[in-house]
């Protein structure tokens, strides 16, 4: 059996070096870093072969974190996470705290609030954001199971995590973009 608490210390030691890691988020299998380091996303960027057009999201532990990285949060954005019946990502305007090159061109970001307990309680250890893209090169489809992830990819990160994947279905968030102006518009199912 894992030792929770040691897992999350053992990836908080990798994140704050700037290193990439494997883990289970609330969807499925990711490859993260510290949202707020631009060498551990340009590494990441790297690792995955994707250009920086391609948008990368990040994870927090709750609607308290959410508000120290977001310079103005929609109130339709707290109806819409608070009744969503799955993990669902929102871009938001004006991100704030975050390196530069996780932020897309028009100044959005997506952010997504975790809901699985393990990655929730590492995101509040750890106290920043982690970037969360899917464990696969660019343009490869997503694992929808850790065995689906490619061995290279395996092999070049610098941790992979022994937690288990607790989500529920290995399925993308939802992703929806909220204008200031509360306008919605959704990007994915």
């Amino acid at each position: 059996m894992i030792d929770l608490k040691e897992e999350t210390e053992a990836i908080i030691k990798h994140l704050k070096r700037g290193n990439i890691i494997l883990y289970p988020t609330d969807t499925v299998w990711g490859l993260g870093c510290d949202a707020t380091n631009a060498d551990a996303i340009d590494k990441l960027n790297a690792l995955k072969k994707r250009t920086d057009e391609k948008n990368l999201i990040c994870l927090v532990s709750d609607f308290k974190m959410l508000q120290q990285y977001v310079e103005e949060i929609p109130e339709v954005a707290y109806d819409i996470l608070k009744f969503a019946n799955k993990p669902t990502t929102i871009i938001y305007d004006n991100p704030i705290r975050i390196a530069e090159n996780l932020v897309a061109s028009d100044n959005t970001l997506g952010i997504r609030v975790a809901r699985d307990p393990f990655i929730s309680k590492l995101l509040r250890s750890f106290k920043k954001p982690i970037v969360s893209t899917s464990a696969n090169f660019s343009g490869q489809p997503t694992p929808k199971s850790f065995k689906e992830i490619d061995p290279k990819l395996i092999e070049a990160v610098d941790y992979v995590s022994k937690a288990p994947n607790n989500s529920k279905k290995a399925i993308p968030s939802a992703i929806i973009k909220i204008g200031l102006d509360s306008s919605v518009k959704i990007i994915r199912k």
